[in-house]
């Protein structure tokens, strides 16, 4: 009676074994092995090294809170752009909490920029739906030039051109919208200072 169990689930035990080093071993390796080689740096994470020190990714967004930055858009993940924890909010649209928070967020950009007159863009009051999203649109980089440039002592000008050429196209010419990272941009604003 337990030869004819073995001999029913072998068959079961052998497929599950080599799915398992297929599907779990082997695929893995070779789908990492080839983006090595094929993409070298998004492989490692496209990270952004200054002086022998890595400052951060292009794909993943940092918090930046200090008046001479670009302010990036905020995150919904627990501890700001944490990417062990992405996810959105969950928060629906008229849910009174995810109300209260853009609020409070408008309230603190209007503070930053008593001259703008305009609408704040509603990527600088909102979390995007991965919480780690490093682009802005060029609106809400627009919108911040008048305060970094005055911190930094810099003609508006100069630092709207900044942001102008880093504006990054639509993909292909037609995919996503055009935006700005906001690290990058945070980098080139310390190297014009510099």
């Amino acid at each position: 009676m337990l030869n004819e169990i073995l001999k029913e689930l072998r068959p079961t035990i052998v497929v599950f074994v080599v799915m398992t080093i297929i599907t779990g071993v082997a695929y893995p390796l070779a789908v990492s092995g080839i983006a090595a080689v094929v993409f070298p740096s998004a492989a490692q994470g496209s990270l952004i090294e200054r002086d022998g020190k890595i400052v951060g990714s292009k794909l993943i967004g940092q918090p930046f809170d200090d008046a001479k930055y670009f302010w990036s858009r905020p995150s919904a993940t627990g501890s700001a752009y944490n990417g062990g924890a992405s996810s959105g909010s969950n928060l629906g649209p008229i849910n009174p909490a995810l109300l209260d928070a853009v609020k409070g967020r408008v309230e603190a950009l209007k503070a930053a920029h008593p001259t703008q007159t305009g609408a704040v863009p509603v990527d600088l009051v909102t979390a995007s739906g991965s919480g780690l999203d490093p682009h802005i649109s060029p609106a809400a980089a627009y919108y911040q030039v008048q305060r970094v440039a005055q911190v930094r002592g810099l003609p508006d000008d100069k630092v709207r051109d900044l942001v102008t050429s880093h504006t990054e196209g639509r993909d292909l010419g037609l995919l996503g919208e055009p935006r700005v990272n906001v690290l990058l941009l945070n980098l080139a604003l310390d190297d014009l200072k510099s």
